[in-house]
């Protein structure tokens, strides 16, 4: 089964954290979600989540064993997430491995970009942050984009979009598409 560290700090887009946790957890894939700061984080619009393990307890094997790091946007959370050098450490560490690491609205530009991991690659994010990317990132205004290990999107009108890239990514179109028919379907 994968495994998925799903970041959230304060002020995280609501939207765009439970969407992928829930299709992602429906899809077979265990998510894991890390606190920056402590055990409840709550959102921009005042939703308080409980993280399954905070940063700080997040020991290296337990990290080192994830196949994806997942980043929401949301401001201030992408903000918080970048202040954060473990954050930092663990998505060039990814890279280098090519493991997965998707990021949605702000956080392309604000966590991923200042890292490094989107030079030479095409991406997208929040509509105006792409002046955060640096020269040697392709802007795209798909509304997700997949280049090697790196999935990026837009914002909360893409995130199921994105949560279907990242269940693709891991298990197949077959899998991505079986999810999203349940989901459908009335209970």
């Amino acid at each position: 089964m994968k495994r998925v560290l799903v970041f959230l700090a304060d002020g995280f887009e609501e939207v765009e954290a439970v969407t992928p946790v829930d299709f992602l957890r429906r899809g077979g894939i265990e998510v894991v979600i890390v606190g920056i700061g402590g055990g409840r984080i709550t959102g921009g619009h005042g939703i308080e989540i409980t993280a399954d393990i905070k940063l700080s307890d997040l020991g290296p094997s337990e990290a080192g064993s994830a196949d994806a790091l997942v980043f929401p946007g949301g401001m201030p959370g992408a903000s918080n997430l970048a202040a954060e050098e473990r954050v930092n450490v663990l998505i060039t560490d990814f890279n280098r491995q090519g493991k997965l690491i998707a990021a949605i609205c702000a956080s392309p530009a604000v966590i991923l970009a200042p890292t490094g991991v989107l030079d030479g690659r095409r991406a997208t994010c929040y509509p105006g942050m792409e002046k955060m990317f640096g020269d040697g990132t392709s802007f795209s205004s798909d509304r997700v984009v997949i280049d090697g290990n790196i999935i990026t999107s837009r914002g909360p009108g893409t995130a199921i979009e994105f949560s279907a890239a990242i269940i693709g990514y891991f298990n197949g179109p077959e899998a991505k598409a079986d999810v999203f028919a349940k989901s459908l379907q009335k209970e």
